[in-house]
């Protein structure tokens, strides 16, 4: 289940200098008066969140950004060639987001619409600091904490609209596709360049690489990134997948593992 509240209440756990600036918010006064009030709403819409592992705090998702292909036997396997491919980014809804705490094997619903439903596991840099054109020997200072994420595809979907020459969103950015274990901050576990990364269906490994094999580290991501849009506070990068990529079905376990960090298992349900 994901972890909500609502943005004041997430911007109170955090406190004012914990993660820097969480949150902008804009203050209008009038001259000789005090703070207007805030403008009325018709609805709340609540803030997706990510437990701290050691802390109480739950760190509030702004944007969820991902890399694609970013191993060079997976780009292989997906058709490309990765000598010559800039890299490349997509995002997906915050509520994507599916929290899942270490020890346990979260239920995760099969989605509607496919009838090939892949894995991918990824390690998830989490920002605590923004900006733009940020150059690569500083892009590591905007790190606040890493994650073991899923991205979860709907194959058929993407490949489908691949085909047809339109955006395949529709078989990444839905719901649940980002699930994801508690962030570890880096004065914790300091900066991943290298570890190993694998994942295994029913007990059998079916990805198994090492960090190091990424083409673009993730440092030179989010400074790719921030050429392209403002990164802020809040935002976090999965960034890339290994090889082998490949369809689960009902009932299926997926268990994930990196180096340093807690192991991610969901049941496919």
């Amino acid at each position: 289940m994901v972890n909500r509240r609502t943005l004041l209440g997430t911007a109170g756990a955090l406190g004012a200098t914990t993660l820097g600036a969480c949150a902008s918010v804009e203050v209008h006064v009038r001259k000789g008066q005090g703070p207007a009030e805030p403008p009325r709403m018709p609805f709340s819409v609540p803030a997706v969140t990510i437990p701290v592992a050691g802390t109480d705090l739950h760190y509030p998702v702004r944007r969820i950004y991902c890399i694609g292909r970013n191993y060079a036997a997976h780009a292989r396997e997906m058709g490309s060639d990765p000598t010559r491919e800039p890299p490349f980014f997509f995002q997906k809804p915050t509520d994507a987001i599916q929290f899942v705490a270490p020890g346990t094997v979260a239920d995760h619903p099969y989605p509607t619409l496919t009838k090939n439903y892949h894995y991918e596991v990824e390690l998830v840099a989490a920002l605590h600091k923004g900006g733009r054109d940020i150059p690569v020997a500083r892009a590591l200072d905007h790190v606040y904490a890493y994650a073991l994420g899923l991205d979860m595809t709907r194959r058929d979907l993407q490949r489908g609209m691949g085909d047809q020459k339109k955006p395949w969103e529709i078989g990444k950015s839905f719901d649940r596709s980002a699930p994801i274990g508690p962030l570890h901050r880096v004065g914790q576990v300091g900066h991943y360049s290298k570890g190993n990364i694998w994942l295994k269906v029913n007990g059998q490994t079916k990805q198994n690489a090492d960090l190091s094999q990424m083409i673009w580290n993730v440092a030179e991501q989010i400074s790719r990134l921030s050429e392209a849009f403002e990164l802020f506070p809040g935002d976090i990068i999965y960034s890339g997948t290994p090889e082998n990529v490949g369809p689960v079905v009902k009932g299926d376990r997926i268990d994930c593992h990196i180096d340093g960090l807690p192991g991610l298992s969901i049941r496919i349900t």
